[in-house]
């Protein structure tokens, strides 16, 4: 009756939405502080769409780790990630050279989690508790 969330295609259409929001919204509101809005660089909005997509990734990478592949990698490829996303936020200088490495980081992982579960299916270690 329900269907199952796939929280690897949620964190990647997140990631994705993140990685828009940051390459085209300059675009189409760069006249938006002549209005008296500013959204570009707005350190509270772009906080919380990292520990947003911090939130998702975590538990779908928890999610595969812990039912189907027990594999590190993705979790360290997506910590790495969203610590160059943070430190995106420090170093403004060089934000643009940060962004791209950190969404492919991140989206990479999410791949790289749903493949080993696709592959592992059900995968059973010692620390299974199910």
């Amino acid at each position: 009756m329900f269907k199952k969330w796939n929280w690897d295609a949620i964190g990647i259409g997140a990631s994705l939405a993140c990685a828009i929001h940051c390459a085209l919204l300059p675009l189409f509101f760069s006249s938006l502080p002549l209005l008296g809005i500013n959204i570009l660089h707005n350190f509270q909005f772009e906080f919380g769409m990292i520990v947003l997509s911090f939130g998702i990734g975590a538990y779908s990478l928890y999610h595969g780790y812990k039912k189907h592949h027990h594999s590190y990698k993705p979790i360290i490829l997506f910590s790495i990630g969203i610590a160059i996303m943070f430190a995106r936020m420090v170093f403004r200088e060089i934000e643009f050279y940060l962004l791209f490495p950190a969404a492919i980081l991140i989206v990479y992982a999410h791949i790289n989690n749903h493949m080993r579960c696709r592959v592992h299916n059900h995968a059973h270690a010692d620390d299974c508790d199910h």
